[in-house]
């Protein structure tokens, strides 16, 4: 087993890598440490010729409540050149997630609030707990769901995005099948079953061809390049620089700090 201070990696004999993040007591919230090391951790899954199959799960009662909003609230003490680098290093990992070149499979044991739906998208495929529930909260803070967009829109398609993507809605693990984030629900109790069965037919193919399956597949699909990077974290620093931003992430803070 790896231990890093916010995610897990542990490896079974048979190649299977589960990757757990490891803040419960902040639901799983990304923060810089965390950002860092889930960009770490796909270059040495994706370099480690042992790991046929990766799954991403989350420690607790939540999968990822999206971007921890103390880091987030730091950034309005940030220079912009600040603020694009941090918003760039979140843009990269799920860029670097989106292209690992093993097959990326989602246990969605519980919420799953903005980023964290950046991080089901850059799964190949998700299995969810049916009592799981998922939104993209960006707006009710006053921001933009920015670097995770163009990962959304792969997975899920601009029409079906556009039914939750900017309301902020709250939506069920069936609606999150519907709209095609994640491929399955199922009683909380059955999970793990659900998730092997989706591992298990990839531990009779060949590793490499599997990755370049990925690969090939992730080229004819929409382009998620740098400059695709560059222009969604421009947009989320933008967003930390409006006094809606500071307004909302302060609130929520404040009503957070009260309970």
């Amino acid at each position: 087993m790896t231990s890093m201070s916010t995610i897990r990696i542990e490896r079974d004999p048979r190649g299977v890598a589960t990757l757990t993040l490891a803040r419960p007591e902040r639901h799983n919230a990304m923060n810089a440490a965390m950002i860092g090391e889930l960009a770490k951790a796909a270059k040495s899954l994706g370099e480690d010729a042992s790991v046929r199959a990766v799954v991403l799960t989350g420690e607790g009662k939540s999968f990822c409540a999206g971007a921890d909003l103390t880091w987030m609230k730091a950034q309005f003490e940030a220079s912009r050149a600040e603020r694009i680098a941090e918003a760039t290093a979140l843009a990269r990992m799920l860029k670097a997630l989106n292209e690992l070149p093993k097959p990326l499979i989602g246990r969605i044991n519980g919420q799953a609030f903005g980023g964290g739906l950046g991080l089901i998208s850059v799964c190949d495929v998700a299995v969810a707990s049916r009592a799981a529930r998922f939104a993209f909260t960006e707006t009710k803070l006053g921001l933009v769901p920015a670097t995770i967009s163009p990962f959304v829109a792969a997975k899920m398609g601009e029409a079906r995005a556009r039914r939750v993507f900017m309301s902020a809605r709250m939506f069920d693990a069936e609606e999150a099948v519907s709209l095609g984030l994640v491929s399955k629900a199922v009683e909380p109790a059955a999970l793990d079953e659900e998730v092997e069965a989706e591992v298990a037919p990839y531990l009779d193919c060949v590793g490499q061809a599997v990755g370049q399956s990925k690969a090939l597949l992730r080229a004819l699909g929409p382009v998620i390049d740098e400059a695709v990077v560059e222009r969604t974290a421009e947009a989320l620093a933008d967003t930390w620089e409006t006094e809606e931003a500071r307004s909302g992430i302060g609130a929520f803070l404040e009503r957070r700090s009260r309970r």
